[in-house]
């Protein structure tokens, strides 16, 4: 596994009010198999109560100072801000799904993006949204269903929300749906060794104790469908990489003992590691660049070879 970043909050243990990454062991068939929303696509799995989410939300946005539970949260969107910031052109109208308190449009401007609607799932998110020089619309809407027209934006951006959508085929697909040609989509979401160290410790703790183990971390989608999924909703030009931020807590709770015995840090911290996907896709436009026909080139990779000998002998 490459070298993670790492992110050390001294003194901020992990806020009981911040929401869990996995499910109470005693919770976990109700939680895992709700019936799919409408509209699914046929056979979708649906392991994410999204009535269940909308309320976690919307109780964690009316906790006080949030800013103690939202570090990772700025950091992934501070990485998405500096991809939209990477491509030379001003988006007169963007889409941020699943924005939150506004953790990419607090890294961008209006010269950048000259309008901004914010969807989220919650609506109390957006009573303590952050102050963003970009005219900004919020929509309370389910990222699973957008009520948007078709080629609306000239971008849509997310954040650490796509994770939770029980359809992401289907998701993708409406991004695509409300692009415009030749406008961009930019997201993140977690990656599957995401939490590796939790699920590990938890895994062997249970194996030891009850002889077997259950899931209690959510789901994660693999890198290798990712670009698959996004080609089949009809993006092209596509960039998929991934980075890995280490979390250094001071301390978990009783429950993490596990976990804090088996890979605590000498300083007696506990790491926690999260994955990120980030995912760039084009819809497409006459005017995007297109690949050369098969068998055009007019020099060989062999050829290539010889010149740069050449180059070292002078």
């Amino acid at each position: 596994m490459a070298a993670a970043r790492a992110l050390w909050r001294p003194g901020l243990p992990v806020p009981r009010g911040c929401g869990r990454l996995w499910a109470q062991p005693g919770r976990a068939a109700a939680a895992v198999a709700p019936p799919p929303p409408s509209g699914a696509s046929p056979g979708a799995r649906s392991p994410f109560d999204r009535r269940l989410k909308r309320k976690q939300k919307n109780w964690a946005a009316l906790r006080p100072r949030p800013a103690e539970c939202e570090y990772l949260r700025d950091e992934v969107g501070s990485g998405v801000a500096d991809r939209v910031l990477d491509i030379p052109r001003t988006f007169p109208l963007a889409l941020d799904l699943g924005s939150g308190r506004g953790y990419i449009a607090r890294h961008l401007n209006q010269e950048v993006i000259e309008k901004l609607v914010q969807v989220d799932i919650a609506e109390n998110v957006f009573k303590s949204t952050s102050e963003s020089e970009i005219p900004t619309v919020s929509v309370v809407a389910d990222e699973e269903c957008l009520p948007f027209k078709e080629n609306t934006f000239d971008l849509v951006v997310s954040s650490l929300s796509l994770h939770w959508v029980n359809d992401l085929p289907k998701a993708f697909r409406e991004i695509h749906q409300v692009l415009k040609p030749d406008g961009v989509f930019i997201g993140a979401m977690f990656g599957g060794d995401t939490l590796y160290e939790l699920r590990c410790s938890l895994q062997l703790a249970e194996l030891e104790r009850e002889g077997g183990f259950s899931p209690h971390v959510s789901p994660f989608v693999a890198v290798s469908d990712l670009g698959h999924l996004l080609s089949r909703a009809g993006f092209n030009t596509l960039t998929v990489d991934t980075d890995e931020i280490q979390v250094n807590y001071p301390g978990l709770f009783e429950v993490m003992e596990d976990l804090q015995e088996m890979y605590g840090n000498s300083d007696g911290s506990v790491p926690a590691t999260f994955q990120i996907f980030y995912m760039i896709g084009w819809k497409f436009h006459e005017s995007q660049a297109k690949p050369a026909q098969r068998g055009s080139a007019t020099v060989s990779l062999g050829d290539l070879a010889k010149i740069d000998k050449l180059l070292h002998q002078k």
